[in-house]
């Protein structure tokens, strides 16, 4: 393996910033879309418009987060190539600390491409996330003074799942609650060996198939059937299960309070990050003082303001822009 080294300086000495912070660890890289013009004709070219921007889920929720004000840092790993420094740049530019970013010279920036038809919806995608796998438990352990001081860890799936049982040790030996992002069905699976070694995350937030693989079983989208798959999850230590439900809106659950939630109307143009805003903005109103019902809302209006944007995290997102959403709605 070829050299790795941090964009800033020795981090087993960082200091502990101020409360409110939030630490997020995973994956970083560049969004390469194609939006077709019209209905999608498969095994032949069709016409229509790319785009490239900066993407990842934790690179996302991190730059989510920033943008509604909350102190954020990133631990992940990018190539030492353009297209990682557009990701470093454009993330630094929006608030983020990305001093404990991995630069690499052995992989290239990870890129996720994907083919989106003529009304924002996806067809397809492929991800390229080769360059984590130099988050290693070791390189995550040398970063762990990062820790100190955090409100909460936020974890995706793109970590592999010895990354991701240390995180979940470090985080708890910290005292710091974790927020798990799946990402996948089969990345949702990595995180039952931390939950078997006495390490849950704090708060899940899967859709219907990856909160049936959680449980081990099909989960139909019925209010009563999920929320019997949701207690099973929090007896096993995870206190806050959020199903996603797409057009259906959401469900929160915890031990005691079962909330369903609609979405926010939103003209689609692109629905790429839409989860990543919701979490990120879920977590800022929980850190404002909200009541996770709440917030949970707050996580919707997010998610409709990135639906309207051909960015993956929605340049106009801030506060204000989500109250205003959710009184017009």
């Amino acid at each position: 393996m070829g050299t790795a080294e941090t964009t800033g300086t020795n981090l087993l000495t960082a200091s502990s910033a101020a409360p409110a912070r939030v630490v997020v660890v995973g994956g970083s890289n560049v969004d390469l879309k194609a939006h077709t013009l019209a209905p999608v004709i498969l095994g032949t070219s069709n016409p229509g418009l790319t785009t490239q921007t900066a993407g990842g889920v934790a690179r996302n929720i991190a730059e989510n987060l920033a943008r509604l004000g909350v102190a954020v840092s990133l631990v992940s790993a990018v190539g030492r190539d353009n297209l990682g420094d557009a990701l470093l740049d454009d993330s630094k530019a929006a608030g983020v600390d990305v001093r404990f970013v991995l630069r690499v010279n052995e992989h290239l920036t990870g890129t996720y491409t994907a083919m989106m038809n003529h009304e924002g919806e996806l067809l397809v995608a492929v991800s390229d996330m080769t360059v984590l796998t130099v988050l290693t438990p070791t390189t995550l352990h040398d970063r762990r003074a990062v820790l100190r001081g955090a409100t909460w860890v936020v974890a995706d799936g793109n970590l592999s799942e010895p990354t991701l049982n240390h995180l979940m040790k470090l985080a708890a030996e910290a005292g710091v609650p974790v927020a798990f992002e799946p990402v996948s069905v089969p990345k949702a699976l990595q995180i039952r060996s931390s939950i078997e070694a006495g390490f849950p995350p704090h708060t899940m937030t899967p859709n219907l198939l990856e909160l049936g693989a959680l449980v081990g079983r099909e989960v139909p989208d019925v209010s009563a059937e999920i929320r019997a798959a949701t207690q099973e999850l929090h007896a096993q230590g995870i206190h806050t299960v959020w199903v996603r439900r797409g057009q259906l809106g959401s469900l929160l659950s915890m031990p005691d309070t079962f909330t369903e939630l609609p979405t926010v109307s939103a003209k689609v143009a692109d629905v790429t990050g839409a989860g990543d805003a919701m979490l990120a903005a879920y977590l800022a109103a929980l850190l404002a003082g909200l009541t996770p019902a709440e917030a949970a809302r707050q996580g919707h209006a997010a998610a409709a303001l990135t639906v309207e944007s051909t960015h993956t995290v929605a340049p106009t997102l801030t506060r204000e822009a989500l109250l205003e959403r959710l009184k017009e709605q």
